[in-house]
Order: structure tokens, then C-alpha cells, then sequence
């Protein structure tokens, strides 16, 4: 009863200020207020508590394909009624000839990473048969591959010949013609993500440091509103490259120059994901769509961050798309 009362005070406390606020300064402060709001760990606890965080943040993803190249299996998962993440099927997979993280073009390995599905090709967009019934392009190289110089193209989920099959690829993920049927009726690639690992992909991942990265995301994003330029420009590493190669130095010019106009900016983040890099530490990837309005410029459109967590735990941007 204590508790209740406690909150029911609180809640009225905080109406009150809000009120009193927009009496006296209008939506504008509110605005404020709210977006500081979302870069506290304590909203975030809330929204992770109702999250299933066996791989991570997901808010954009009804399906997980998880390789694990050691075991040369594919599964998948899917959120069931209760929003929690199953295990659907297991699949046996070939994978490239040759272990370790695909770094060139031709060097019959399959990338460590994570990847969406952005085709899927069938007899109809006449897929060649060497490749079964059907094949799911994946996103490789992603922006995370780009960062660290790797290349090569054209890394696929696919089925097999009818002859001659090797028991390897050339750095794909092949699986027999009967299971790559069973995918193609059990997922839609708009909602699908791949994570490739050379072990067992991470599973379970602690809740404390999904809400400290969201939360740190929302500080990022309220330092980028109100053209706090040193604070913003904290969130990045002195090893940031964005995706079109500018660096640091560059970088750090540019953004002076655009928050130095104090433009009225409007900024909203949706279909979060953030998730644990394969192979790695304390690697972070963060997708969302990004809705970005201000005097100059308009973007509506995915958003990618590569982030590292420092000693302190402190997210570092590595690169970004």
C-alpha cells in the first residue's frame, strides 16, 4: 500500500511539473525534459525487463538464424506468443572450405558477423540450379566488415545440386534442398537476422549492459537535439572511420560547423536492436530506423553504430551508417 502511494505521489508530482512547465515555457521544455528522461537507466530497465534478451535488444526481429561454423549447423529461432525466443528448427550446414572469418574475395571462408537477408531468389528470378530451389542474399560485407577492410561479395544461404556436392562452399551456407524449402515457408526476410560465429553464438546476454548501452544511445541523441557538440563528440572513438571513410578529424570539423547553426532538430529512434558482435569482447552493433528532421536537411532511413565499451563502460562509436 506504501509503495502505491509512494508511486501515485511521484506520478502526481511529476504531472505537476510538466503542467507547470508547459504554462510557463510551452511544449519546448516539456520536449526537453522527456527526451532527458530517455537517457536515464531507469526508464530503460522497464522497456529491457519486458524484452526476451537471449541474443540481445530486439525490437525490429520475429526470427534469429544463428551458424555456428564449428558445428556446421543452422538454426532457427523464433519469437512464440509469449515473446520469447525458441528454437524452431536445426538445419546441417556446409560452410566455406577453409576456417576463420572471410577477410578477401575468394578466400573460401565464411564471414563471422551479423547480417540481414535482403533477397531471396528462386527458379522464378531464375536461380541457377547449382544453387537448389531457393537462395537468401545476406548483407555481407556489412559496415562493421567495411570498417576492418574486408571485401568480397555474393554470401548466401542456399540450397545444393542435385550432383557433384562438395561438402564444403566457397563461403557461403548451403543446406540440403528439403531444409532450404522448410526456410523459405518458415521466415520473412524483412524480419529475419543471421549472426555467423566460429563457436557457439552468445545467448543470454546481461540485461545491465543492454540498458547502460540504450540509455548512453539516448544521451548520444539528446547531446545531438540540443547541440551539446562536446558531449556528442564523446561518444566517439579516436579510431572512428564513418562508412564513406571520413575519420575523426574530419568528422569532428563537419559536426562543429552543423551544430554551430542551433537548428531546431527533431530526432526519433525506433525498431532498436542492439546486440553482441560475434568473435568479439565488448564489440556492440546498434540498428534502428532513424527520423531526422531539421532546417537543412531531412533523412528517414536505417541506422547502423559499431560500438565499443571502454574500461568504464562508456560506449566508443567505431564507425557508423
Amino acid at each position: 500500500m506504501k509503495l502505491l502511494l509512494f508511486l501515485f505521489l511521484s506520478l502526481h508530482i511529476y504531472a505537476s511539473d510538466i503542467l507547470t512547465s508547459y504554462r510557463i515555457y510551452g511544449t519546448v521544455d516539456i520536449e526537453k525534459q522527456l527526451d532527458l528522461e530517455l537517457s536515464k537507466e531507469e526508464y530503460w530497465k522497464t522497456q529491457v525487463s519486458q524484452i526476451d534478451t537471449t541474443f540481445g535488444y530486439v525490437e525490429s526481429y520475429q526470427n534469429i538464424l544463428t551458424c555456428d561454423k564449428s558445428q556446421s549447423a543452422l538454426h532457427l529461432y523464433s519469437l512464440d506468443d509469449n515473446k520469447t525466443f525458441q528454437l524452431r528448427k536445426k538445419y546441417n550446414a556446409f560452410t566455406g572450405k577453409l576456417k576463420g572469418d572471410k577477410i578477401n574475395e575468394g578466400d573460401l571462408k565464411t564471414p563471422t558477423g551479423i547480417y540481414q537477408i535482403v533477397q531471396k531468389l528462386s527458379k522464378e528470378t531464375k536461380l541457377d540450379p547449382f544453387y537448389g530451389p531457393f537462395a537468401f542474399v545476406t548483407s555481407y560485407p556489412n559496415v562493421y566488415d567495411s570498417y576492418r577492410g574486408k571485401n568480397g561479395s555474393g554470401i548466401w544461404i542456399h540450397g545444393l545440386p542435385e550432383q557433384d556436392r562438395d561438402e564444403f562452399t566457397r563461403g557461403c551456407i548451403a543446406i540440403n534442398n528439403s531444409s532450404i524449402e522448410c526456410l523459405s515457408n518458415n521466415i520473412d526476410i524483412s524480419k529475419t537476422l543471421l549472426i555467423i560465429d566460429d563457436a557457439t553464438i552468445k545467448k543470454n546476454i546481461q540485461k545491465e549492459t543492454l540498458i547502460s548501452i540504450l540509455a548512453q544511445l539516448y544521451e548520444w541523441r539528446y547531446a545531438w537535439i540540443y547541440d551539446d557538440i562536446k558531449s556528442y563528440l564523446s561518444f566517439y572513438s579516436p579510431q572512428f572511420v564513418r562508412f564513406d571513410g571520413m575519420d575523426i578529424q574530419k568528422f569532428t570539423s563537419y559536426k562543429t560547423r552543423v551544430f554551430q547553426k542551433e537548428e531546431k532538430k527533431k530526432i526519433i529512434f525506433s525498431d532498436i536492436n542492439v546486440l553482441p558482435y560475434p568473435n568479439s569482447q565488448n564489440i556492440y552493433e546498434i540498428s534502428f530506423k532513424e527520423y531526422y528532421r531539421s532546417d537543412t536537411f531531412k533523412f528517414t532511413g536505417n541506422k547502423t553504430l559499431i560500438v565499443e565499451l571502454d574500461e568504464n563502460k562508456k560506449i566508443k562509436i567505431l564507425t557508423e551508417k
